[in-house]
């Protein structure tokens, strides 16, 4: 078994097709056929399952994919920390960030990062938090900034940024009137509620602080799952519903005076993003000078 018979192999069961996966390869299609014959023979096992139209992994095949993508990932990580110049030479960083972090937060950094460190280049992957740890754990990125941590002890989860979870209502007369006493809990049950997808980190977060708060999820009349932050804003400012979002996600319509903010209950609430990397697929040099440059420029509110 070697690594290009793996390529071959990842590469014909993402594609479903020989042939497609010959061309993406640039190699011939009996070559390609020739890798996976070996493979097989090599395991004593068929590895797709050949249809008409295309073809599909077989029991065996659904079993090897996850460690042949495991063990070309750890080729690349090999491969970038031996080729990177500790001081000269451009840099590739890969970065996955959840909606608000990769919207609200990382611009900024990246921006001074790519200012203060000009020798780098970042390229950025978003997906809802539970994704991007899905992407840390598999090495297809090397830093992920996620709204919500998991449990996982093959990853690092660091606090680098407290973030204001709020209310957010049309600015409308009806919900004027609680700006000054403001947005009571008992209110939240005669509300429509404009929610986000499950994996997101707002979303969890702010599932558990409405079940600490002593709220009952089940009685809250949701109208709308939205992935998108800014459709979930101009849904609010239309009167479709409220929503709970990200202080810094919030702020734009807020100035524009398209949305009221609240705080979330009596008091203040905060919950964490976070910088996750991998034990398994440890960050390079440039992620890992990434990563202090973030540790350094935020500290919370």
């Amino acid at each position: 078994m070697n690594l290009k018979q793996l390529e071959a192999f990842i590469c014909v069961a993402e594609a479903k097709s020989f042939s497609a996966a010959a061309r993406k390869l640039y190699l011939t299609q009996p070559t390609v056929s020739a890798h996976i014959s070996a493979l097989e023979k090599e395991l004593g096992a068929r590895l797709f399952a050949r249809t008409t139209k295309e073809v599909e992994l077989s029991q065996e095949g659904e079993r090897l994919y996850g460690n042949a993508k495991k063990m070309l990932q750890l080729e690349k990580n090999i491969l970038r920390d031996f080729t990177q110049k500790e001081v000269s030479g451009i840099q590739k960083i890969v970065v996955g960030a959840s909606t608000v972090p990769g919207q609200y937060i990382l611009p900024q950094i990246l921006s001074l990062f790519a200012r203060t460190y000009p020798g780098n280049q970042l390229e950025l992957k978003e997906a809802d938090s539970m994704e991007v740890v899905r992407l840390v754990q598999e090495g297809e990125v090397e830093i992920g900034f996620t709204g919500t941590s998991v449990t996982d002890p093959a990853c690092v989860f660091e606090p680098f940024y407290a973030d204001h979870l709020v209310v957010v209502t049309p600015n409308i007369e009806r919900y004027r009137k609680y700006e000054q006493t403001g947005f009571p809990l008992e209110q939240f049950y005669k509300e429509r509620w404009i929610v986000r997808e499950e994996g997101s980190g707002t979303r969890k977060e702010t599932e558990r602080c409405l079940k600490e708060m002593g709220l009952d999820l089940s009685r809250l009349e949701t109208v709308a799952t939205i992935s998108n932050q800014e459709a979930i804003k101009k849904s609010v400012g239309a009167d479709m519903g409220i929503s709970i979002l990200s202080g810094a996600a919030a702020e734009d319509f807020v100035r524009q005076g398209i949305l009221l903010r609240f705080s979330l209950g009596s008091g203040e609430i905060y919950r964490n993003l976070y910088m996750v990397w991998s034990k398994n697929h440890k960050p390079g040099k440039a992620a890992r000078l990434f990563i202090r440059f973030v540790r350094e420029l935020y500290t919370g509110p």
